[in-house]
């Protein structure tokens, strides 16, 4: 069973799960990471955690059980396709404690690629060839699963109640995010104002600013407080990016607060920055 979405002034927490060996090896850089941030953040939603898992089926299996248990949406990236070194989609049937099925409408659209393969080379599709067969295992999903649709080749994901299955290559996974985002999630697109003001204090020292960030944190529900320093920058050289985010009236105020209580300090101030 899907797990049910939630309430429509809820807004879900969104986790990505990268899958694949040549990622931990670093035969391949993850580029699925800051895609997802820029996918989430255009929709003003954001991405609050990833993980990166290797192709052990144990492993996996422990990975997608817990985030289908979390309530959260979750993309799960790589290792669905049908190789021996692709396990997600095993893993995600053990996960939820259901068989794997060939899904109809996935078999339809492999077929349909099959189809359009032989047309290209000149050859009649031959069903029951070994090839067509092993084909059709890239729509063998968990019983109950839901397609993704795939533009570039017809081959589709699925979706397990808010986890959400898609290749591991960036030209297939990309729009087949943005369709489960646009599809399922526009309830949450921008659902909440958003703002965050910061401002470059240089050679300033974390330790020394912690009391105060903690303060505005507790005067300020709603509001959170970053730091993010810098000891090599081309520009600034050893600084800190200290700023709120959160609701803008809260963020405006929280912001009034922190430029005050840096006072004390003798700080050297940098350029402000403001994001909405």
């Amino acid at each position: 069973m899907p797990t049910p979405l939630p309430p429509a002034d809820h807004t879900p927490r969104f986790g990505l799960i990268v899958i694949g060996d040549e990622i931990l090896s670093g035969k391949r850089a993850d580029k699925h990471l800051p895609k997802v941030v820029e996918l989430l953040n255009a929709r003003g939603l954001q991405l609050d955690y990833a993980e990166y898992v290797g192709d052990n089926p144990e492993r996996i299996t422990a990975t997608l059980r817990r985030a289908m248990a979390s309530g959260d949406v979750v993309f799960s990236t790589g290792g669905i396709g049908a190789t021996p070194d692709d396990h997600t989609r095993q893993c995600a049937a053990r996960a939820l404690g259901v068989e794997l099925v060939l899904h109809p409408q996935a078999r339809d659209l492999i077929e349909q690629r099959m189809h359009e393969l032989a047309r290209e080379k000149g050859k009649l599709f031959d069903p029951a060839a070994p090839d067509s067969r092993h084909r059709l295992n890239m729509g063998v999903f968990p019983q109950g699963a839901n397609i993704i649709p795939n533009p570039y080749n017809k081959i589709p994901g699925f979706t397990c109640g808010q986890v959400h299955f898609v290749p591991g290559f960036p030209v297939m996974a990309w729009p087949m995010i943005e369709w489960v985002l646009e599809t399922h999630c526009r309830v949450f697109f921008r659902q909440q104002a958003w703002a965050e003001q910061s401002i470059i204090l240089l050679g300033a020292m974390e330790a020394t600013l912690t009391p105060l960030m903690e303060q505005i944190e507790s005067e300020y529900p709603g509001v959170k407080v970053f730091s993010l320093p810098s000891v090599d920058h081309p520009e600034f050289g050893r600084h800190i990016e200290l700023g709120v985010k959160g609701d803008p009236k809260a963020v405006s105020q929280a912001y009034a607060a922190l430029l005050s209580g840096l006072a004390p300090f003798h700080v050297k101030f940098g350029p402000e920055l403001v994001r909405n």
